[in-house]
């Protein structure tokens, strides 16, 4: 069989949860291909710590939108979008089904429903917000935000400067809190023929396969491997600001004993899956799963064969 015309899996959830090797299965059941949603994978060279699938995982797999950029590069939901529409085009002429799988919600809201029309920067607004954040901290900003918009607060870390300052930005154009403007568009008809799966685990679970995935990480060469970037790339690439690598900068850089940078690892991590299973939670037409091995199971294969296969 071969993947109905504008067909599309998506295989989404909190980190680690699976997603990956659920997708990788999958992909060599259905004849598909992999399309990375993961706003970190997509950098080259940030791989232990993005979780990012190893060649010998892939095997022949085609797995595309990992390794795209350079640190230094910007990349956005657009961007993302733009490139991931190509990179499915091109398995749909093959006869392959595109399986979308990572994390990064709304670089996946905006492959599969088009992004929200936003007014442009208004640099007298950005500039302000900008002095604010660097006079009080963007953890106040994030404050503010949260007051005016709690479901763009829950989404974002209150240390990213950038779409801490966009969220109150947007607010003060409009009138109207980011997160209800992207829940609002979320309910638009999507642009795919698409079947989408969020993969989530029971919370204590979930906690230990965290700390686990963590200390492989860490034994695997991570903080070597932060060392290297910072080396080639400085301090300042934006990626250095997600989950885990924040951390690990801070033991680099700030001389955190080892055991204090383990600890902010594990609480970030556990924070960043809540934000993402409130995200996934305002998507339109998910079918939840509790575990990977659900979905590859016999009847989870039969439901993706009759709505996405010929």
């Amino acid at each position: 069989m071969t993947a109905a015309a504008n067909a599309l899996l998506v295989v989404a959830g909190p980190t680690a949860t699976g997603k990956t090797r659920a997708a990788i299965s999958l992909a060599r059941r259905f004849n598909g291909e992999l399309v990375g949603a993961d706003s970190v994978q997509v950098y080259r060279g940030f791989n232990i710590g993005s979780g990012k699938p190893t060649r010998k995982e892939l095997g022949d797999l085609a797995h595309h939108m990992i390794d795209i950029v350079d640190p230094d590069e910007a990349i956005d939901a657009v961007r993302y979008a733009r490139l991931a529409d190509d990179a499915i085009q091109r398995a749909h002429a093959r006869g392959n089904l595109p399986i979308v799988v990572g994390g990064t919600g709304l670089w996946i809201r905006a492959l599969v429903r088009g992004l929200v029309d936003l007014p442009p920067v208004d640099p007298e607004v950005r500039a302000r917000l900008q002095a604010e954040a660097h006079e009080l901290g963007t953890p106040s900003l994030h404050a503010k935000l949260r007051a005016v918009d709690p479901l763009a607060a829950d989404a974002i870390h209150p240390n990213d400067q950038l779409r801490v300052i966009r969220a109150l930005e947007v607010y003060e154009q409009t009138g109207r809190p980011l997160g209800t403007l992207r829940s609002d568009h979320a309910l638009g008809a999507p642009r795919y023929r698409v079947m989408f799966v969020v993969l989530d685990m029971e919370r204590e679970a979930h906690t230990a396969v965290i700390e686990a995935r963590i200390q492989t990480m860490l034994e695997s060469g991570w903080i070597d491997e932060v060392r290297a970037l910072r080396s080639r790339w400085g301090d300042e690439v934006r990626a250095f600001s997600s989950v885990g690598y924040r951390e690990v900068m801070a033991y680099l850089r700030e001389r955190i004993p080892r055991n204090e940078m383990v600890r902010r690892i594990r609480k970030s991590t556990r924070t960043y899956a809540r934000r993402q299973r409130t995200w996934f939670r305002g998507e339109p037409g998910v079918t939840w799963r509790t575990h990977h091995l659900d979905l590859v199971a016999p009847e989870g294969e039969e439901r993706i064969a009759s709505a996405l296969l010929l």
